[in-house]
This record gives C-alpha cells, structure tokens and sequence, in this order.
C-alpha cells in the first residue's frame, strides 16, 4: 500500500509502507501518547500521597502540576525551533527518551525541590512529541484521512485516562508513588525502542526548515488565532473536571468512593470523541470545529442541572470528555495554516491546550472564591468555550474573506497602464 503526504506537511517526499508497517509506526506513535497521559494524569491523583511523604502541603504540592505544565508550555516552542532540521524520527526517539529520564530522574528525586525540577525537565518533551508525531502521522495518510491519523496517535492519551491513570494509582497506592514515575519511564523507554523500530525515515523526516522559518509560524495571523482557539476553548472542559470531585460530594451527595468511576466514564468520553472527532473533521473540519466548540459550550451549561443527581452529572461527565475531539481538529488546521513552519505550529497546539489546562480551572477557582457555587464552573466553561468559538468564527470569517477577494490584475481596467503585484 502506498501511503503519499498530505498537502500540510511538510513531509520529504512519497512514502511506500505496507499496511502491517503502517500500524506499527502509529502503534508506536500512540504508545507514546499513553505514557504522556499517564505522566501528566496520574500524578494529580497522586499528589497527597506525594506531599504526605515529601512533607509538603498540598498547596505546596500543586507546584509540581504547575511544574510539568510550564515545562510544557516552555518546551514546545524551544525544542521545535532547535530541532527544526533534525530527522523526525530521530527527533521524535530523542524527545521519548527525555521523556523517560525525567520521569525516572522523579522516582529518585532526594527532595521536593529536586521533584518539582525534574517534573519541569519530564513536561519539556511533552508538546514537541505531540506535534511531531502528529506531522508523521498526517503523513502516512491521504489528504482525506489526515484528522483520523492525528486521532489515532491521540488516541493513546485518551486511552491513559482510561485504563492507565487508575492503573498507576493503584500502583501508587500499594507500591509507592515513586512506583508511578517508574511505570511512565520504562513506557517512555519502550516507545523510544518501537521508534526506532518502526519510525520511517525519507519521507517522514522533517523538510529543511530552519529556525528562522519556524519561528515565522508566529506572525501567521490564522496560526495565532487557531492556537487562540484550542487556548481558549479547551479551558472550558478543564474548569469543570478539576473541580468534579467536590461537585459530586458536595452537590450530589455521591460518596468520594465514587470518583475513580466517574474519572473512568470521563476518560470513556475522551476516547469516543477523540475517534468521532478525527472522523468528522476529516469530512468537513471548519464546521467540525465549530460543532465540537458549541457542544462544549452546552455540555458545560448541563451542569447546572445534573449537578445534583449522581447518574445525570455521570451522563453529562461523559458528554464533556467528549469535548476532546477538538483536538485533532486543530491539529489539523495548524498543518494547513503553518505553512513551511510545520514542526513549531503542530508543537504549540499541546502549549495551548496546557494553557487552558491552567485558565479553566483558576477562573473556575475564581468563581467559586467569590461564593457562586461548585456549579459557577458550569458557567465558566460555558464562557470559555463560547470565547473560544468567537475567535475560531473570526479566523473563519477571515480566511473566507481572502479566498473571496479578487486577485490584483497585471494591468488596470480602464487605463490599461501597467499595475505593479
């Protein structure tokens, strides 16, 4: 089976994979996604047994969250521009095996300062690998099948909030949590040797861009906005699932014992949108966007009325971890909006959604603070998520007013005098 590059990538040429080749490459793809998952996911649930034995509050403890999220935000960009004219695979096997020495470097750490630092170091990879591989991906596939590749390798994320998060908890719980970090690094490890395995070269290296030219992807107005977008929007989600545990005790009266399957149905959400999401904005990704930005913009609104019953707040979780199919949508717009700065567009798009990891849920807090109620973060995420859709439909509207507006002809209509481009 031949597999060509899509228009958007900035692939190095054909690629000819067989269709057992094929899968192993997003297999690989993806289990790198799932160790990333377990290592951003897990240690939140974690984080009082962490504080408890590093003798820190928890407060205190939240800086190592604050930590891995600011390594994201840093790292994407940075590692993108650097390693602009480095092979893919390459650059891909490097970043996973970052991956694993901050994770491996946490299970050892002396101190929580030394824990904090090294969470930082773990999230430098974070953005970057999303991007790549998001890239390699979109490439081994046809232009209408683009979405769905980048979906596959996302789908490995999703499935860690299944099935790897409560996996490493347990393992926290009975083992230690310096067992968790061990899981993510051997996973980290594993997914370096699969790329080296499986990654292609030739085609799948990155074009020879150079700094200069990545960094260009910043002053692409429609670059900026879909970036705007994912930032914005996807806070919506977060405000409401960071504070799911005190609205279902609080507000539902559901014992706490409860959570582990509500996360579980969230995570269930997650991977159904993540597949449906690849699924449709493959067929129309505009109106895809949109569509998945409204229904986040009402899964959030629900809030307000299934807060108070057990069942309905789990349909409406549900409802909410689908919200994630966003996701491959922007990730696909950044490919056809970046142009020749392909690797910094797709890596900032994991810096965005780090950013609305961070601004949903302290305005949520904020919400909350000012005694409006643990349900004010249904309101929140409905603000959010409509923010978001204003700047997609203002990126919209642009982009199909410059389709629209007619080229400059050479020569001027009435006086035939020669029109300078």
């Amino acid at each position: 089976m031949t597999f060509s590059p899509s228009p958007g990538t900035a692939s190095g040429g054909a690629l000819t994979l067989s269709p057992a080749r094929a899968k192993l490459v997003i297999l690989a793809l993806a289990m790198g996604g799932f160790a990333i998952g377990i290592g951003e996911f897990a240690v939140m649930s974690l984080m009082p047994n962490i504080a408890g034995n590093m003798d820190v509050s928890l407060p205190q403890g939240s800086h190592m969250i604050s930590a891995y999220a600011l390594g994201v935000v840093v790292g994407a960009p940075v590692i993108a521009v650097l390693a602009a004219r480095l092979p893919r695979h390459l650059l891909l096997i490097g970043l996973m095996l970052l991956y694993a020495l901050g994770h491996l470097a946490s299970a050892t750490a002396s101190g929580f300062d030394w824990l904090v630092g090294f969470r930082f170091v773990s999230g430098l990879p974070h953005g970057a690998y999303f991007g790549i591989a998001s890239l390699v991906a979109a490439s081994l596939a046809p232009p209408d099948r683009r979405a769905r590749a980048v979906a596959q390798v996302m789908l490995g994320l999703t499935l860690a909030t299944l099935a790897g998060v409560p996996l490493a908890n347990w393992m926290g719980q009975f083992l230690g949590w310096r067992a968790s970090f061990g899981l993510v690094g051997g996973l980290a490890l594993l997914t370096a040797l699969l790329l080296a395995l499986f990654a292609p070269r030739g085609g799948a290296a990155a074009a020879a861009t150079s700094p200069l030219q990545e960094l260009g992807a910043l002053r692409k107005p429609q670059v900026l906005l879909t970036i705007a977008t994912g930032a914005v929007g996807f806070g919506g989600m977060f405000a409401v699932y960071t504070y799911l545990e005190p609205t279902l005790v609080q507000v539902a009266s559901a014992p706490a014992s409860v959570l582990p399957l509500m996360l579980m149905v969230f995570g269930l959400g997650m991977v159904v949108g993540n597949i449906g999401g690849g699924w449709v904005a493959d067929r129309a990704l505009m109106p895809a966007i949109a569509g998945i930005l409204l229904w986040i913009f009402f899964a959030c609104l629900l809030v307000l009325v299934t807060a108070g019953n057990v069942w309905a707040l789990g349909l409406n979780v549900f409802l909410i971890g689908c919200g994630v199919a966003l996701g491959a949508g922007l990730q696909t717009r950044l490919m056809d909006v970046a142009q020749e700065a392909q690797t910094l567009a797709a890596a900032m798009n994991h810096s965005a959604l780090n950013i609305a990891n961070a601004l949903g849920p302290w305005l949520g807090g904020m919400a909350i603070a000012a005694g409006y109620g643990w349900t004010s973060t249904g309101w929140v995420g409905a603000l959010l998520s409509a923010a978001g859709l204003a700047i997609f439909l203002c990126s919209w509207a642009l982009e199909r007013r410059a389709k629209a507006a007619p080229a400059q002809p050479p020569f001027g209509p009435a006086t035939g005098s020669f029109q300078p481009r």
